[in-house]
C-alpha cells in the first residue's frame, strides 16, 4: 500500500510534537478493533478516551498514534505525533489532505439517500479515475475529517458524504471538503427534534454550498417543497445552479421514469443532451438519486455515457434497500422476496420504501392452496421531534397502504402506527425487535413480499 503520511507530513500538518522513531502510515484508524498494519492510530474521545487503546493499537502494528499525551503503558519513545487536541489534529490532516490533492471533490448531502447516492458515485467515479470515498456512513464531525485524513494524494476523484443531527454542522464540514460540487439529494421530516419546521432543515442542507470552491456548483432536489430555499442559498454560494427532478424547470430533467420489480429507468435531457440510464434497485427514490449522480459525475468531467451504462450496474448495499431471495426449500423451489431496508428511516424514505415493496408481485403457492403477500416489518422513525407520534400513525393513511396485506409493528413509536391501521391489517405489535425475532419463522412465508424498515436504533 501506498503511504498517505510521513511522520514529518503529519507533523507539519497539525502543528503536533513527533516522538519516537521516523515512520508512515498507509492509513489511518480510530478503532483498533478494524485497525490495519501501518495504520495512524487517531486516540479520539467517544464514549472511552482513544488513549486507553493506544498501547494495543501500536501492539496491533499500528505505525504511530496522534495523541494529546503519551498514554499510561507507553514508552516515551514510542512513535507518537502529540498535539493539543485530538480532534483538532484529525481535521487538520483532514485540511492537508484536502489542500494537496487535485481531485474533483463532490460533497452529498440531504434527509435520505446521503449513503446511497455517495455509494453509486463511488462506482460510477470509480471506473473512470482513482476514486475515494468512506467505506461506512463516516459524514459526522470526525468521520468527514477521518475521510479527508484518509485520501491518497493521487485521488482524482473523492465523494464526501456529510450529515447532520442539529443546527450548524454541516457548514463547518463543507468548508473541510471544498468540493467542486455540493449535492442536496432531497428534503424531508428528520431531526425534527432539533429543528422548527422542515423549512429548518432545509436551510441546513443547504448550508453545504456555504464550502463550494470557487466556480462550484450547486446540485439539488428541485421536485421538494423547499427547493426555493435551497435555490437561495445556491445563488449565494455557487457559480451555477443545477436542480434535478421530474417536474417542469429542473436543468437536469427526467422526462421519463419508470419503475419495474429490480430495476428502475430514468430518461431525460441534460444540457441539451438526451441521456436515459437504467439503475439497478426499484423505487423513484433510487432513480432520483441516480439522477443526480449522473449530473454530478458529468459535471466534475465524468463521460456522460459511459457514467450512464456505470450507473446500470449498481445495486443498492445491504440495509438500504437492498433486494434478496431468501430460500425456504431449495427442493421445492419455496422461497420469499425480502427488501432490507434497516439502516434508516424517516416519513419520507418509509413512504418511497413501501411504494418499492407494492411494485413486486408475490407468488401464489398453488400447491399449498396459498397466497403471497405484501408484508411491511416496521421499526420506530427515531429524531422526529414532538410531532412523532402523529407522523407515526400519518404513515397508515400512505397511498401505498392498500395494497399491503399486513405490518408488524416494533418500538412505542410504531403503536401509533398500529393503533391508525385498519384491524384486517394488523400484525403484531411489539416493544422490541428481539421479541418479533423469536417469531420469524412464523411471520412470512413462501412467496411473499417482505419489507422491513426501521430506524437502526430501532435494531429491526
Amino acid at each position: 500500500m501506498s503511504v498517505i503520511w510521513t511522520k514529518d507530513d503529519a507533523a507539519a500538518a497539525t502543528g503536533g510534537v513527533s516522538r519516537g522513531p521516523d515512520w508512515s502510515a498507509t492509513g489511518v484508524s480510530i478503532d483498533t478493533r478494524t485497525l490495519q498494519q501501518g495504520d495512524l492510530f487517531v486516540a479520539l474521545k467517544d464514549v472511552r478516551d482513544g488513549h486507553e487503546f493506544v498501547a494495543d493499537a501500536l501492539g496491533k502494528g499500528a505505525s504511530a498514534a496522534l495523541v494529546s499525551y503519551v498514554p499510561e503503558g507507553v514508552s516515551e519513545d514510542a512513535p507518537l505525533l502529540i498535539v493539543d487536541d485530538v480532534l483538532r489534529g484529525l481535521e487538520a490532516l483532514g485540511r492537508a489532505a484536502r489542500a494537496r490533492t487535485e481531485a474533483r471533490v463532490i460533497a452529498v448531502t440531504g434527509s435520505a439517500g446521503k449513503t446511497s447516492t455517495k455509494e453509486m458515485l463511488r462506482h460510477v467515479l470509480g471506473a473512470q479515475g482513482k476514486t475515494h470515498a468512506a467505506e461506512a456512513s463516516y459524514n459526522n464531525h470526525w468521520g468527514v475529517p477521518l475521510t479527508l485524513a484518509r485520501m491518497p494524494a493521487d485521488t482524482e476523484y473523492a465523494v464526501i458524504e456529510i450529515g447532520m443531527n442539529a443546527p450548524g454542522e454541516i457548514e463547518p464540514l463543507s468548508k473541510l471538503a471544498r468540493p467542486h460540487v455540493a449535492v442536496v439529494t432531497t428534503v424531508a421530516a428528520a431531526h425534527l427534534e432539533a429543528f422548527d419546521n422542515i423549512q429548518g432543515i432545509a436551510r441546513e442542507k443547504g448550508a453545504i454550498f456555504k464550502g463550494l470552491e470557487p466556480g462550484g456548483i450547486a446540485v439539488f432536489n428541485a421536485d421538494v417543497q423547499t427547493a426555493d430555499i435551497l435555490d437561495d442559498i445556491a445563488r449565494k454560494y455557487a457559480d451555477m445552479r443545477v436542480g434535478f427532478g421530474a417536474l417542469p424547470g429542473a436543468k437536469l430533467q427526467a422526462d421519463d421514469v419508470r419503475i419495474a420489480e429490480r430495476s428502475s429507468v430514468v430518461r431525460g435531457r441534460f444540457r441539451n443532451q438526451p441521456f436515459l440510464f437504467k439503475v439497478g434497485a426499484p423505487g423513484r427514490h433510487f432513480a432520483m438519486n441516480a439522477l443526480a449522480v449522473f449530473g454530478a459525475a458529468v459535471l466534475v468531467g465524468a463521460d456522460a455515457d459511459i457514467a450512464a451504462v456505470d450507473i446500470g450496474q449498481w445495486s443498492a448495499p445491504a440495509g438500504r434497500g437492498q433486494r434478496e431471495t431468501v430460500v425456504l426449500d431449495e427442493g421445492k423451489g419455496r422461497a420469499f422476496e425480502l427488501f432490507d431496508d434497516a439502516f434508516n428511516a424517516n416519513p419520507a424514505s418509509l413512504g418511497a420504501a413501501l411504494w418499492v415493496l407494492t411494485a413486486v408481485q408475490p407468488v401464489d403457492e398453488q400447491e399449498r392452496g396459498s397466497h403471497g403477500r405484501h408484508i411491511a416489518i416496521l421499526g420506530d422513525m427515531l429524531e422526529l421531534g414532538p410531532t412523532e407520534m402523529a407522523l407515526h400513525a400519518g404513515i397508515a393513511d400512505h397511498p401505498a397502504m392498500d395494497l399491503i396485506d399486513r405490518v408488524d409493528c416494533v418500538g412505542n413509536r410504531m403503536r401509533a402506527l398500529y393503533d391508525a391501521l385498519p384491524e384486517e391489517k394488523r400484525g403484531r405489535w411489539v416493544e422490541t425487535a428481539e421479541e418479533l425475532v423469536r417469531e420469524a419463522h412464523h411471520l412470512v412465508g413462501a412467496g411473499d413480499v417482505v419489507l422491513v424498515k426501521g430506524s437502526k436504533g430501532s435494531k429491526v
